[in-house]
């Protein structure tokens, strides 16, 4: 199972509706709004590398007033 976590700027008073939608996507197990660079933090699960890309591409991605995302790979052994 692969878990990344996915960082994401949107357009001001936008998180809140964005944070729901995100909750209801399949794979999306935690989301969180911060402060700092990023508006949004979003732990995502799927079976496999290819499965991930499609969870952020075509749906995390396709959410209206997403600015950007920032996908972060942890590394395997430092935890």
């Amino acid at each position: 199972m692969w878990v990344r976590t996915v960082l994401i700027n949107c357009e001001l008073g936008s998180e809140e509706a964005i944070i729901g939608q995100l909750k209801s996507i399949d794979g999306v197990k935690e989301v969180h709004g911060t402060f700092g660079a990023y508006d949004i933090l979003a732990k995502i699960e799927s079976p496999s590398v290819e499965a991930l890309r499609e969870v952020i591409t075509w749906k995390i991605r396709k959410i209206e007033k997403i600015r950007s995302t920032l996908t972060l790979m942890g590394i395997e052994g430092q935890s």
